[in-house]
């Protein structure tokens, strides 16, 4: 089971890891936040000080086509935002 499924880099992230040393990650549901901390700190090589948790509800949306109503939703998913010791930084961009 890998804890870290994917980096979440869009402008808002991006600015909070420049800024203050935030980075956003999408995480296994069921993670707690000692086994993100531990997880960021072995995959990176980065000391964690602080983890926060968000469990993100689907987007659900009604179609109305010609052939009736359409109904679907979005996957739900946790993010973590993980803070780092003051002066280190992660290379999101170094293995693409």
């Amino acid at each position: 089971m890998s804890i870290l499924i994917k980096p979440i880099i869009t402008e808002k992230a991006t600015a909070d890891s420049e800024l203050n040393n935030k980075y956003a990650f999408v995480v296994d549901n069921k993670a707690n936040k000692i086994e993100i901390k531990d997880a960021v700190e072995s995959a990176y090589g980065v000391s964690v000080t602080k983890v926060r948790t968000i469990n993100v509800r689907p987007d659900r949306k009604t179609r109305y086509t010609k052939t009736g109503v359409v109904t679907g939703k979005t996957s739900a998913f946790k993010k973590a935002l993980v803070q780092v010791a003051e002066g280190e930084t992660i290379d999101l961009y170094s293995n693409l």
